[in-house]
């Protein structure tokens, strides 16, 4: 419980100065036990119809934290550290439901995820490892963006990336975001997701999809299994 309050008091900070991250992110390394490494440049994608659900104005559902959150905050946009996998480009816009799902500034954005292979950072044999999780605060127009890697799978579970938003130092919203089955099938018969095959837990069978992702399913909005792809999420909250 001490470290969870801890950790929402530095968000706290980061939706106060979130002008001045570069800064920011200095001083989260120097606070954590283990510093990310050098990050990668971003991806380029060529063009492709979208792929998802079209976006609402809806709350978006709260989800479990799950048994992997970040034990340290890691203030950067691209959160691979040398991970092998198909880059992913993902813009998440944060907005108010109660205001006609106007964009929300100075939220703080926290994602967190597993490689190719299903691990997890920060735990289990990688608990000094840091690698896909970050967090960053939304500008004017509610958005931040990350740069990431297609997520892998792990058993009983469906396809998935977590995401926290905090406001004022309080966690306003958890949820979870899926992902289209068909261009996950596509992703995992390529590079480094081959060797692990297709996952076999579908979203509707999945423990916390299984009520449907009507507003979980990110929209992919170009790429290929080539160079990567570029998706955008909403997340809804009612303030």
């Amino acid at each position: 419980m001490s470290i969870r309050l801890n950790r929402l008091s530095r968000r706290d900070a980061l939706g106060v100065l979130g002008g001045v991250s570069a800064v920011l992110a200095s001083r989260c390394s120097s606070d954590s036990p283990t510093s990310p490494t050098t990050q990668n440049s971003t991806p380029t994608t060529t063009t492709t119809p979208p792929s998802g659900n079209s976006i609402t104005c809806a709350v978006s559902p709260n989800e479990t934290v799950g048994p992997f959150p970040s034990l340290s905050d890691f203030v950067r946009s691209d959160v691979r550290e040398n991970k092998p996998g198909l880059p992913l480009t993902l813009t998440i816009t944060v907005v108010n439901t109660s205001s006609a799902c106007a964009p929300v500034a100075g939220a703080v954005v926290d994602i967190w995820q597993c490689d190719g292979d299903g691990n997890y950072s920060q735990y289990g044999s990688e608990r000094t490892l840091t690698y896909l999780r970050g967090l960053q605060t939304t500008a004017a127009n509610g958005r931040v963006t990350f740069v990431t890697i297609y997520p892998g799978w792990y058993q009983s579970r469906a396809t998935h990336i977590h995401v926290e938003v905090t406001l004022g130092g309080r966690s306003a919203k958890v949820t979870q975001i899926a992902f289209p089955e068909d261009i996950t099938a596509r992703v995992y018969r390529t590079g480094v997701y081959a060797s692990s095959g297709q996952n076999p837990t579908t979203n509707a069978r999945d423990m916390v999809f299984s009520d449907g992702v009507t507003d979980e399913l990110v929209t992919i909005t170009g790429g290929d299994t080539t160079s990567g792809y570029t998706a955008s999420f909403q997340v809804g909250i009612a303030l």
